[in-house]
This record gives structure tokens, C-alpha cells and sequence, in this order.
């Protein structure tokens, strides 16, 4: 079996409950999974070897296809890129999967499927990109609301193509569904213990996302940060590449009480296991974190948590009625998400920690 789902962050964490029950359902199956090469540590820890016998480093999967579709559309023309295509395409082919599940729905995913030569490829009636469907030897419907949901559906109806019952198990959130990095683990206590942060309750908050428009104000970050710290939580702020702005602006805001960490993302994991509180929009360490079990309150505005919101127990989400639904990148801010106030999102809080 071979799941593709090439990136982003969020979606690959959104596909993982689907493939953990696959796994469960069939715990002595070869599954691979096509990824993007940024986003390998979400299915196998530095280190680890990409293929071989499961363990705490690649829970999940027998073997990790990785593509670098952002660097090959770059290059197309170059040797290396011809020969690193070749090399993914081969090391598919040679494992001759049964099938593929499309989690995607997308032409690129599609095509990338196809590539592979299973005997079946599976993906959804209503895919993302409509022609990827032409790829596909059965069409699923995906008729759930939440698209952690559609992805199961997809994986409970090629069980029952194989003549098993559909999966009844209740999907769980927990650290068993990502990789652990040993040296990452060590990397972050010994950052927090350098911060003076070792022993404290921590709470990471989270001013960047995809775009502008589904990014809360900087500033509030640091404002949070203050009341955060009266109730005995130290924050640290959460940035990535591009994001030292957004950092900056929340730590110089927070009175001293917040400060700024960039990780990898297993040494977000690792941070991510050592938080007692998760605060973001709708961006991929968010789902992290609650797929991890941390109490998270996420902060919506264009996109629409019914949808892409976290999905587990232990998660509050604001979002104003001022936010219209869009998925169209504004950088512009988003009037709804403006709207919500340190107060709010402290209520939040405050039933989640209760």
C-alpha cells in the first residue's frame, strides 16, 4: 500500500490517523508513503534509515518515498534533477504496491501515484483538482465534513475492497502517530535550560501561518504572554523561516515574559511534548500540537474549522462571525480574526487548564 500525500505540513498530520489505522487494521502490511523531502522528519526522524523495520524513529511506515517537486521545478532540465526523479520513481515501482491511496487529490499527486504502478489507485469522486480523477481506478465520495475524516473514508473503503470490516476503533490523538529524534529531544531541554526555562510550565505560542490573513497580531502574542505568566506559564514564541518578524514583535511585546525559539520540526515535536498549552492559527504546528494531545486553542479567520480545524478533545477554537471563508492566500488581515481579543482567548484557556 502506498499513501500520497505530498505536503503541506497540516495535511500530512491530517493524513497520519487514517494510515495509523490502516496500520492497525493491518499491522503486518508494507506501507510506503510519498512525501516531500521538507517535510520528512513528520514520518521519519533524522538519522533513521528512510526504509526497514518500524520503530520510534518511523512508527507508522515501512518505507518513505521522498520528492522534491519545489527543487526539480527549478531545474527541470538538470541532469541531477532527471536522475533524482528516476531514483523515486524506481525505488516505487520495485516495492509493486497493491495500491494507492491519493489523500491529495491533486494532478500532481495523482500523477505521482500513477508513476508508482500499483495495480489500483483510489482517490476521492470530488478531488481537489477536478482532472486528477482521470488517475483514479475507484472513486470515493469523502461525504464527512472534517477532512481528517474524508481521509479515513478513503482508507475504510479500500478495507473493505480487500474484504475486511470498516475500522470501528475510535481515532486517538498521540505521540505513537509521529517520530522520535533522541538528538532532538536532548537539543530542546537543553535549550529551554538554557533560557531558564527547564523546570517551568510552558506554553508555545504561534504568530506565524501560511498567510497574512489567518496570522493574529503579533503583538497580542506578547500581551497573552503577560497573562500567561501571572497564571504560571512561561511562553516561548514559535517561528519559522521568514517568520523572525513576527517573533520579534510578540517577545517585545510580552514584558520579558516570552521568548523566541526556531526548531526543526522534530525538535518542534520535542518541544511540543514538554508544553502544557499550544496557541496559533490555522498552521501546521497548531495540528501538530493537538494531534500530540497538547491543549490548544487555535485562532481562525479566512479558512474554515469545520473543515481543517484541530480535531481532537483537548482544543478550543475562536473564530468571529466577521470571517468569511476563503482559500485564496490574502496577505491582508482578516477583519474576523482582528476581532478576537486577549480576553477571549484567555477565557479559552482558562477552560481548557481548569
Amino acid at each position: 500500500m502506498l499513501v500520497v500525500r505530498l505536503g503541506a505540513m497540516g495535511d500530512v498530520l491530517h493524513a497520519l490517523p487514517a494510515v495509523a489505522m490502516l496500520r492497525r487494521a493491518l499491522p503486518e502490511a508494507q506501507i510506503g508513503w510519498v512525501v516531500e523531502r521538507r517535510w520528512r522528519e513528520l514520518l521519519c526522524a533524522p538519522g533513521v534509515e528512510l526504509a526497514g523495520s518500524r520503530g520510534a524513529g518511523r512508527p507508522l511506515v515501512d518505507e518513505v518515498h521522498l520528492v522534491d517537486t519545489r527543487s526539480w521545478r527549478k531545474r527541470p532540465l538538470n541532469s541531477e534533477t532527471g536522475r533524482e526523479f528516476l531514483a523515486v520513481v524506481r525505488g516505487m515501482r520495485a516495492r509493486e504496491y497493491d495500491a494507492a491511496l491519493d489523500l491529495q487529490g491533486s494532478i500532481k499527486s495523482a500523477v505521482t501515484a500513477q508513476l508508482a504502478g500499483p495495480k489500483a489507485i483510489l482517490g476521492f469522486r470530488q478531488p481537489r483538482e477536478r482532472a486528477a480523477r482521470w488517475f483514479y481506478d475507484k472513486l470515493v465520495d469523502g461525504r464527512a465534513e472534517h477532512v481528517i475524516e474524508q481521509n479515513v473514508e478513503l482508507v475504510q473503503v479500500w478495507l473493505e475492497n480487500i474484504g475486511l470490516s470498516r475500522a470501528t476503533e475510535a481515532l486517538q490523538p498521540g505521540t505513537a502517530l509521529l517520530p522520535c529524534d533522541q538528538a532532538s529531544e536532548a537539543s530542546i531541554d537543553a535549550t529551554l535550560k538554557a533560557m531558564g526555562l527547564g523546570q517551568s510550565a510552558i506554553a508555545i505560542l504561534n504568530p506565524g501561518a501560511g498567510w497574512g490573513a489567518k496570522q493574529w497580531a503579533p503583538a497580542r502574542y506578547g500581551e497573552l504572554a503577560i497573562r500567561l505568566a501571572a497564571r504560571g506559564l512561561r511562553s516561548v514564541v514559535n517561528y519559522g523561516p521568514g517568520e523572525e518578524a513576527l517573533a520579534r514583535e510578540a517577545v517585545a511585546a510580552s514584558a520579558g515574559n516570552a521568548f523566541a525559539i526556531s526548531s526543526s520540526l522534530s525538535e518542534l515535536m520535542a518541544l511540543a511534548r514538554r508544553s502544557s498549552l499550544f496557541v496559533g492559527g490555522d498552521t501546521g504546528p497548531m495540528h501538530m500540537a493537538a494531534l500530540l494531545g497538547v491543549k490548544t486553542v487555535a485562532l481562525f479567520g479566512p479558512t474554515d474549522p469545520a473543515r481543517n480545524g484541530p480535531y481532537w478533545a483537548a482544543t478550543r477554537v475562536l473564530r468571529d462571525p466577521e470571517s468569511v471563508t476563503s482559500y485564496s492566500h490574502k496577505q491582508t488581515k482578516d477583519a474576523g480574526l482582528e476581532r478576537i481579543t486577549v480576553n477571549r482567548v484567555m477565557v479559552e484557556i482558562e477552560t481548557l487548564l481548569d
